[in-house]
């Protein structure tokens, strides 16, 4: 009999490293009054120490639990479900098992309803470095992807394709914190979205590679207590039918946090491409119309799994690996008319191609946590590896005629192919130590490696078989390590609690050697260089919710794959389009000025930037002597931004709340380099309004709208972008359950394009999607005691 009670209590003396030599258990059963509740907190704490668990379980569907294991001695029970009043009491544990009976729960209406206001309030949550964007405020996005989500952003900026900028230039764009292979947002479910950061001046800690600033993107991670998820089925139609669907499953104890998610997308869609160009010097080529129609189908699946392991109070591991796989079958007719410069007919002709694109990525990260007495005092440490793999065939037949309308020659058939494999890995590690009462020290490492293979191929059908055309066909290599290390210094001067004065100093020092080449050696480039990035800002405390910041970053902005990429896209002949693998990194000096002032019901915060660059890399058109436009990335010159940014929230009423973005900026170029058609100065803006109604009981209303301005290009500028797009959500039942309507783009408004003016040729482009849709949303929640987070926008984990 002494073995059997021994052997328990050995193992439980080594799991839980105590020395208590005979255990037994707790166990009750806990009500509202009417119903067990199920997925209550059962806290036990010893009564001689308060601030440490000594065991712990959650109610089950009957509203039973049990603390088993339980050493003899006195203790506090507590019992805590948010909606309810917490209830303690004290207990003492003997050799018998101990049975409390039934635990009734009261109401707490008070607490329910500052939960649900502060839920409201953190739309947008302000940070030192920006801001936090939580998605689950967004019900306006439904079944769409991260850019749909990054279009109801504050200070972000997309156009019509996809395009995403942050004051006039594209950000570093993160997932979870980390650089990821996933570098297209349309691989990103909206509904797999957490959390959206913005770092509009990121200082020494980050990555030196943002010039406009950091967008990081975090993925959903439940860890509520017990077993719980959510399942979301949508469907709706644009031009075409999409549908989508999300499930969520998750399982936390004490120690071990388990989690999977699905989600997928699958959509229809179409575009209409309208170009006309005029050659000046090219008498046969001179007068070009041209008109493309696509229809494409995309498809998109993501499964992430997610452990998590803590040990004891100290130590934390996390494991997460991400599969995503995208297809994309676009089928695009492109219609093409030339006439001389005196108007008279030269050649007509129809290209289509099929498209099929395929990419899988894969991504783990190891992640592991340390927690000190001091909780000012942290470590962490990580791990990520980021696989992607593409292919893309595409078949092309090109008829010609006559002004008749008669075919000519034979249909040309060709075949291109372009297959890429990449690969990321980071090693991170972080280290905070307080050096004073006020004063921090945060120092760290970044290892990024990446490795890059690119194969294209392009074929022409000759006597029943497709015979490749070496001259464009290639194979392009490129691989890049860089080391970063970070010291940042952060203080205050006055009170601990809200000090007058804050400060930070930091410097990064980055190494970095990449090199490319392509299989001919026809493209050949190698960089190997140590760079140093100081960063500072002070903080002027007027009052607990009022202050004034100025700060300091030196940046770079190195060129990325697709601009590097040499290979020509010849898909329009007329208007191909390649990467330049000789670009050089910009530098970039940002000096920022910033307010901010917080009221009960209102905040407003302002930001004046400037921003001196060097070498900067934009998009540049070239006419050829046979008529064609070349575009490509070039280094064009100096480029000096000058601008402000503000956000202004409210919340006038109890059922209405709104957010208010804008940003204006100036800028002047300086690229004599390349020519004297280069734009030289320009002034752009962009503003959103993010609308929030609480038409009735469980009803919500969202509505956006944004509006880009004409933006400069190099030699001419983009068309204004604006749309208004409109969610609603409707509480079914007891609230586990909503109904979602998604409107996109309600006036059909949205599309985009350019106006290029130079001395050799004049072009005007516009594209047109099938950007007004409607989806509609059902979402259901199960065993879980935060329903009302885990609907909003589908599901979330906050």
């Amino acid at each position: 009999m002494m073995h059997k009670i021994y052997l328990p209590s050995l193992l439980f003396l080594i799991s839980q490293f105590s020395f208590a030599q005979k255990t037994t258990a707790i166990k009750g059963n806990i009500t509202d009054g009417k119903l067990p509740v199920e997925f209550v907190d059962v806290v036990l704490k010893k009564a001689s120490d308060s601030t440490k668990i000594a065991n712990y379980a959650v109610t089950d569907v009957l509203g039973n639990f049990a603390l088993e294991n339980v050493p003899s001695g006195d203790y506090q029970l507590q019992f805590k479900l948010i909606g309810f009043k917490t209830i303690s009491q004290k207990i003492k544990v003997a050799e018998s098992p101990v049975s409390i009976g039934t635990i009734k729960l009261q109401n707490d209406a008070n607490l329910l309803n500052d939960v649900v206001v502060k839920s409201q309030k953190k739309q947008i949550q302000k940070t030192n470095e920006g801001f936090i964007f939580n998605a689950v405020s967004n019900i306006s996005q439904s079944g769409g992807t991260a850019t749909d989500m990054l279009k109801s952003i504050p200070t972000v900026a997309v156009d019509a394709e996809g395009g995403i900028t942050l004051r006039g230039k594209s950000p570093m764009i993160l997932i979870n914190g980390k650089n990821s292979t996933i570098t297209n947002m349309d691989q990103i479910a909206a509904s797999s979205i957490e959390s959206i950061e913005v770092i509009s001046n990121p200082t020494a800690k980050y990555d030196a590679n943002a010039e406009s600033g950091i967008i990081n993107i975090k993925l959903k991670k439940n860890n509520q207590s017990g077993l719980n998820g959510a399942v979301v089925l949508g469907t709706g139609f644009g031009a075409k039918g999409r549908i989508n669907s999300s499930v969520l499953l998750n399982n936390k104890t004490a120690k071990w946090n388990i989690g999977l998610g699905y989600d997928n997308r699958f959509a229809g869609r179409t575009k209409e491409v309208d170009t006309e160009r005029t050659n000046y010097f090219v008498d046969d080529e001179h007068y070009i119309k041209q008109h493309r129609n696509d229809e494409r189908k995309e498809g998109l699946q993501n499964l992430k799994f997610n452990v998590d392991y803590t040990p004891n109070e100290r130590n934390g591991f996390s494991f997460e690996a991400i599969g995503n796989t995208e297809s994309q079958d676009n089928d695009e007719t492109l219609y093409t008319q030339i006439n001389t410069s005196t108007n008279d007919f030269f050649s007509k002709s129809k290209r289509h191609s099929l498209e099929l694109e395929r990419s899988k990525v894969a991504e783990f990260a190891f992640n592991y946590d340390r927690k000190f007495d001091d909780s000012r005092k942290s470590l962490n440490a990580s791990i990520t590896s980021s696989f992607n793999h593409d292919r893309e065939n595409t078949d092309i037949d090109t008829y010609n005629y006559d002004q008749y309308n008669h075919q000519i020659a034979a249909v040309l058939y060709e075949r291109t192919h372009n297959y890429e494999h990449e690969n990321i890995t980071n090693a991170i590690l972080n280290y905070a130590v307080p050096l004073s009462t006020k004063t921090m020290l945060e120092t760290g490492y970044k290892g990024t490696y990446r490795f890059f293979n690119s194969e294209f191929q392009t074929a022409t059908l000759i006597n029943g078989d497709y015979v490749v055309n070496p001259i464009a066909s290639n194979t392009f290599d490129y691989n890049e390590q860089i080391n970063a290390f970070y010291g940042m210094l952060n203080s205050s001067i006055g009170n601990i609690e809200n000090p007058k004065w804050k400060y930070n100093l930091g410097l990064r020092a980055e190494q970095v050697s990449n090199n490319g080449e392509t299989e001919k050696k026809t493209d050949h480039f190698s960089n190997n260089y140590t760079k140093f990035f100081p960063s500072a800002s002070l903080q002027l405390n007027l009052a607990s919710d009022e202050s004034v910041k100025i700060g300091y970053s030196k940046r770079i902005n190195r060129p990325d794959l697709d601009e590097l990429n040499p290979f020509v896209d010849i898909t329009d002949a007329l208007n191909p389009h390649s990467g330049n693998p000789y670009l050089q990194p910009e530098i970039i000096h940002i000096a920022e000025l910033g307010y901010n002032h917080d009221w009960d019901n209102y905040s407003f915060s302002t930001n004046a930037f400037y921003r001196n660059a060097t070498n900067t890399i934009r998009q540049y058109a070239e006419l050829q002597d046979n008529g064609v436009v070349l575009l490509m990335p070039k280094n064009i010159g100096s480029m000096i931004t000058y601008g402000l940014e503000t956000i202004f929230t409210l919340k006038p009423v109890s059922f209405y709340d709104a957010n208010i973005s804008l940003t204006a900026f100036q800028q002047n170029i300086n690229a004599s380099n390349l020519g004297e058609d280069i734009v030289s100065n320009a002034f752009s803006w962009y503003g959103k309004m993010i609308n929030n109604f609480i038409p009735w009981k469980g009803g919500k209303l969202q509505i956006i709208g944004n509006y880009n301005s004409a933006v400069a290009t190099p030699q001419g500028k983009r068309i204004p972008v604006y749309n208004v797009d409109m969610g609603f959500q409707q509480k079914i039942g007891k609230g586990n359950a909503r109904l979602g309507l998604t409107v996109t783009d309600m006036f059909n408004t949205l599309e985009s394009g350019y106006k290029n003016n130079t001395a050799l040729f004049s072009n005007h482009r516009t594209n047109k999607s099938d950007t007004r849709a409607l989806m509609v949303t059902f979402a259901y929640t199960f065993k879980s005691d935060f329903k009302e987070k885990l609907l909003e926008n589908q599901f979330s984990t906050e």
